[in-house]
């Protein structure tokens, strides 16, 4: 879960930058000196945009695609205590010795 948000981040944050580089072409020219003064803060705001949208895309997998996670391993769970599954329980070999 954790890569699929890195990719879709490092996605999402590429579209922006080329779709700034776009609008922003009249920065060209004082582009040594914008680097220069204000290199620092801007690579500290991209840092603190690349965890923001990281977090948001790791809460939004989490919150719409592991919905009902706790209930399916329950079902798993008992299954397996119960001797349904091909899986074997540390539980149930304890018991059978």
């Amino acid at each position: 879960m954790v890569a699929n948000a890195l990719i879709i981040t490092i996605a999402l944050l590429l579209a922006l930058g080329f779709w700034l580089l776009g609008e922003l072409k009249f920065l060209i020219p004082y582009r040594r000196v914008l680097f220069d003064q204000y290199g620092s803060i801007l690579l500290l705001w991209l840092v603190v945009l690349f965890v923001n949208v990281f977090a948001a895309v790791y809460w939004i997998q989490r919150k719409f695609l592991l919905k009902d996670t706790g209930r399916k391993l329950s079902h798993v769970d008992t299954q397996v205590i119960v001797g349904h599954a091909p899986l074997s329980s540390p539980l149930v070999e304890e018991v059978r010795r």
